[in-house]
């Protein structure tokens, strides 16, 4: 049996890079995944202006998931940092829809209970995923879809992404490391804004990053993946493998959870 994983996303690139690795490893036992992401990501740049960036990453978010193996993406299209203007419940009402849609067995999304995420986008998905896969299965819950022949699913499985330092379950991502690296890589404009915006603080706070890490930050890619390495050799060493990726894992309602555990 086909299990479906679906991963609900803010930008083009979170998935990739909070469980790149993870999406990777379920799809090579099986898995079909989807990818939804909530907005155009156009405001990630200090080159390119928005439309030209919200187009590039639509088509590096498309080349991402093919070299995952999941589906084409779902591109909702909000505008980048715009979460927060929407009215309440839309988003969560157009991922419940998704959900009873795809009917995934599995979803991940990050966690809303993190206390410190700045990015209102970020903030925003995660409630709306979490509100969802908790009440996809309530038949009263957006009843008009059930007019629309889509009725109540129940997500078996819930895998928030938090702090890599925080996650009770690590999963074991040895063997997908490089699928995931390689997933980031076609997120070319992100990598390259990402690594001048820390070497933007570091010579505003009178840092020089190269007396630590030296000249891996001559390339973009080189000093994304060599982060990106790093925090996943330190998540691994929980569990005693060389890569990991941390998550809050969700299975049932804490009261159910509480009678099935002795």
């Amino acid at each position: 049996m086909t299990h479906i994983l679906m991963v609900f996303s803010p930008h083009p690139d979170d998935a990739e890079f909070y469980a790149g690795g993870t999406i990777a490893k379920l799809i090579q036992e099986g898995a079909k995944a989807y990818i939804v992401i909530a907005t155009d990501g156009r405001v990630g740049s200090f080159e390119q202006d928005s439309q030209t960036l919200a187009q590039i990453r639509a088509e590096e978010a498309r080349q991402a998931a093919k070299v995952l193996g999941a589906e084409a993406p779902i591109l909702l299209g909000y505008p980048d940092m715009g979460l927060d203007r929407i009215p309440p419940g839309v988003l969560r009402e157009q991922f419940i829809r998704l959900i009873r849609q795809m009917q995934p067995d599995i979803v991940i999304a990050e966690d809303p209970f993190t206390g410190y995420e700045v990015h209102p986008d970020h903030r925003a998905v995660a409630w709306a995923a979490s509100d969802a896969v908790n009440y996809s299965r309530l038949p009263l819950m957006h009843p008009e879809h059930l007019a629309q022949g889509l009725h109540p699913h129940f997500v078996a499985e819930k895998y928030f992404y938090t702090d890599q330092s925080d996650g009770s379950t690590v999963i074991d991502i040895s063997h997908t490391m490089d699928i995931k690296l390689a997933a980031l890589a076609e997120h070319k404009s992100q990598v390259k804004f990402l690594v001048e915006g820390v070497l933007q603080e570091a010579r505003q706070a009178g840092i020089d990053p190269k007396a630590f890490v030296g000249d891996v930050l001559t390339d973009p890619m080189n000093a994304f993946a060599w982060a990106m390495q790093n925090q996943a050799s330190q998540v691994g060493q929980r569990i005693n493998v060389q890569y990991g990726e941390a998550f809050r894992y969700a299975r049932f309602h804490p009261i159910v959870e509480g009678l099935i555990k002795p």
